[in-house]
């Protein structure tokens, strides 16, 4: 009831007003190719601020495309935002009408009245953008194997150095005419390349080039590591591992679903223009949109991401710290320790 006095309330106040509940965001957007559809975004992951950035993606779908965005979260009793809850996610409900789903979740557990809503979408056919840890979204029996079933990869390793060896993407020379590769460029993320085979069925797009240091401007690296499938050593850029991909999956009923998986996609990574554009892409690409030629994901709100660590989510933070108009800034520092 709640949810739908606020949709109400946005609706009067007219387009571009974020409905506010007390566990989600409702970003209503404004008139644009997406308007009529709903686009669910699903945050839950323990390192790299998801709760940070889909927010801001959800702005960007909505303010400058729109669609109606809903970001879902993992969050405390008290309304606070807990990345670490595993099994939490706010307003599942939101998926039973979602025309794609954004996610950005690492092995969470949820109850069966909460992974039903999503299992529910899956069997609908609802496309998939799939960002850096929901390879391995889940870690349940249920739904354990969606990585490799559904997105394509499963967590292998940090093919890159963890923390030390940031991501040149290098668009893959057979997919530059991809349409979902319009006006996409230059893209940089601070996190490092995964270990990745996509299978046959699926459409590389960029490849990742690990850099010697975090700097946009630093060198390829150039050792050898053994690939976690057969222990065989491979030059860590030759070849590059996949870092995002497309597959189109026959269902049951003769449907189609269409998905994006990136890779890439810390709060950190996505201050990059062409990873911005790559996701806004997809979710046009995926739901049979024409995609722009050049799609505007430019920051609706000032967008300062947390850099990623494990366990250093900002704590206090509400959903609608995160509504329209409000920027998203790093955490505080901690204060200096007393000395004994």
């Amino acid at each position: 009831m709640k949810t739908i006095v606020a949709l109400a309330i946005a609706f009067i106040l007219g387009p571009g007003i974020t409905a506010r509940a007390a566990d989600h965001l409702v970003f209503e957007g404004k008139n644009g190719p997406g308007k009529g559809l709903h686009v669910v975004l699903l945050a839950g992951d323990e390192e790299y601020r998801s709760e940070e950035a889909l927010p801001m993606l959800a702005k960007i779908l909505s303010e400058r495309h729109g669609f109606r965005a809903t970001v879902c979260f993992s969050l405390n009793d008290d309304g606070t935002i807990n990345p670490d809850n595993q099994a939490g996610l706010s307003h599942p409900k939101a998926l039973d009408s979602a025309d794609a789903i954004v996610m950005s979740l690492r092995f969470r557990r949820y109850p069966d009245d909460v992974r039903k809503h999503f299992t529910d979408a899956l069997a609908r056919g609802v496309p998939i953008v799939g960002l850096r840890t929901s390879t391995h979204a889940f870690k349940d029996k249920e739904l354990g194997n969606f990585g490799k079933d559904v997105l394509g990869e499963k967590w292998l390793s940090h093919w890159g150095r963890h923390k030390s060896e940031a991501t040149k993407g290098i668009i893959e020379a057979s997919a530059k005419a991809e349409a979902i590769l319009n006006g996409v460029s230059d893209i940089f993320g601070t996190s490092d390349v995964y270990e990745a085979y996509p299978p046959a069925d699926a459409k590389i797009l960029v490849r990742g080039q690990v850099l010697k240091g975090m700097k946009h401007t630093d060198e390829p690296a150039d050792y050898k590591k053994k690939r976690s499938t057969d222990k065989q050593e491979q030059g860590v850029n030759d070849p590059m591992m996949p870092i995002a991909w497309t597959r189109e999956m026959k269902i049951d009923g003769g449907k189609t679903r269409r998905i994006l998986c990136t890779t890439m996609g810390a709060a950190s990574d996505l201050t990059s223009e062409g990873l911005r554009r790559l996701v806004v892409n997809g979710v046009f690409w995926s739901i049979g949109l024409e995609v722009p030629k050049k799609a505007d994901v430019s920051f609706v709100d000032p967008f300062e991401p947390t850099f990623y660590t494990a366990g250093g989510y900002n704590h206090g933070i509400k959903p609608e710290d995160f509504a329209l108009g409000k920027a998203t800034t790093p955490a505080p520092p901690a204060p200096p320790k007393k000395k004994k």
